[in-house]
């Protein structure tokens, strides 16, 4: 008997048919003896409904009462999947976040999972029920309710597979595990059997939509065992292992990208220590997340740091950097809220000499500017302009010939 965590997205409870699919998913499996806990999403479109309604009364809602509104779409659709599995016979029982103590710190629409108490999940399991819990949701030490920014279900799935040291975390969406880049970009994108928590991480981080990068974390550190797999048709999916020792790698296994990125630059300001400090000190203090931070000299005794945020919080960056443009004395404050974040991935890259040199090969030979550049061990990222996105993914899933299965991969379908 194993303990398995699931967790369903919006599209795989998204009406009331898809809800009793579920249902009859979780009795097959529940049929074989296993203890099994149940995460789930809002539904299709509900939490798009929910701001919508908020944003109708405030373009900038309140913090705290945001997260009261968007919590209730989680809070439906773990009652209906409940009432489908009573009213098929089998026990089961429904949770909110704060019902079953997940506790996260206060930032709100964005906050963090800093504990689980997983006591009244463990009596229920031993009574036989199958546990449904809230995802996306938690509460802080003050009592008020949390959210945990899009994607959050897969977080709250790995933190309680994590918790109750689950035997395996599944992961159901709308896909049939994770491609090689956005098969909806790339034709010939190719499902992969097996990816590292490193590699993960680095696409859920630069715009791919399968995981929440938190969860992507959460799994790695906590060495939880986690599987893509689709709502909707039958497979193995992908499996996101923790342990690479055993596996081989191509140079390149993956493109990510992002057009939710907004791009800011700071012109001309002082050639001193503290200088970086002052100007993303105030974004944090406001939880909005940099990256891609690029600093190069502009002159005598002064540089220009450039950096991207999330386009959500392009707004209140802007007005943030205005103030600090203005404490620095900086020449100017520029930004472009139509660039798009474009990532090569790979563990291979590690042993693997001249894929950046290629990489910008292929894109000087597509007439594709790059803004900027930012690469790790694992990573070559750059910032184009928008509207070149499809064209590049295209040119580089080519270049790198990431349609093509190798036998090392074809025999990891079978693991």
């Amino acid at each position: 008997m194993a303990l398995i965590i699931q967790k369903y997205g919006g599209t795989s409870v998204g009406s009331i048919a898809h809800i009793s699919a579920v249902a009859e998913k979780i009795i097959s499996l529940r049929a074989l003896g296993h203890q099994l806990v149940i995460v789930v999403s809002a539904m299709a479109g509900e939490t798009d409904r929910l701001v919508q309604l908020a944003q109708a009364l405030s373009a900038t809602p309140h913090p705290r009462e945001f997260d009261v509104l968007l919590s209730t779409g989680e809070q439906v659709a773990i009652a209906l999947l409940s009432l489908a599995l009573l009213s098929r016979g089998c026990a089961a029982c429904s949770y909110t976040g704060a019902q079953v103590h997940i506790r996260t710190d206060s930032a709100h629409n964005k906050a963090r999972i800093l504990g689980i108490d997983s006591t009244k999940i463990q009596a229920d399991l031993a009574a036989g029920k199958v546990v449904v819990v809230a995802g996306f949701q938690g509460k802080d030490d003050a009592g008020n309710i949390t959210t945990l920014g899009r994607g959050g279900s897969d977080t709250t799935a790995v933190a309680l597979a994590a918790a109750l040291n689950a035997d395996e975390c599944q992961v159901y969406t709308d896909v049939d595990g994770v491609y090689t880049t956005d098969p909806r970009v790339v034709a010939d994108a190719r499902k992969m059997p097996t990816v590292t928590v490193e590699e993960m991480l680095e696409m859920a981080s630069n715009g791919a939509k399968v995981m929440q990068s938190r969860a992507v974390e959460f799994a790695g550190r906590h060495n939880v065992p986690v599987r893509v797999l689709s709502s909707f048709q039958e497979g193995t999916g992908t499996l996101i292992v923790n342990n690479e020792a055993n596996m081989q790698h191509r140079a390149v296994s993956s493109i990510a990208f992002n057009r939710d990125e907004a791009k800011l630059a700071l012109h001309g300001i002082p050639d001193q220590p503290g200088v970086a400090a002052a100007i993303l000190t105030p974004l944090s203090d406001a939880h909005i997340e940099v990256d891609m931070i690029v600093q190069t000299m502009s002159g005598e005794g002064t540089i220009d740091l450039a950096f991207t945020v999330h386009k959500r919080d392009f707004a209140v960056a802007l007005i943030i950097l205005e103030d600090v443009a203005k404490a620095l004395k900086a020449k100017a404050l520029m930004s472009d809220q139509y660039v798009a974040k474009l990532a090569l991935i790979g563990v291979g890259m590690r042993s693997h000499a001249g894929i950046a040199s290629q990489m910008f090969q292929v894109l000087g030979r597509e007439g594709i500017n790059i803004q900027l550049i930012s690469t790790s061990e694992i990573k070559i990222t750059v910032i184009i302009h928008q509207k070149y996105v499809e064209q590049a993914v295209r040119a580089l899933h080519d270049a790198f010939q990431l349609a093509v299965e190798t036998e090392t991969e074809g025999a990891a379908e079978g693991c």
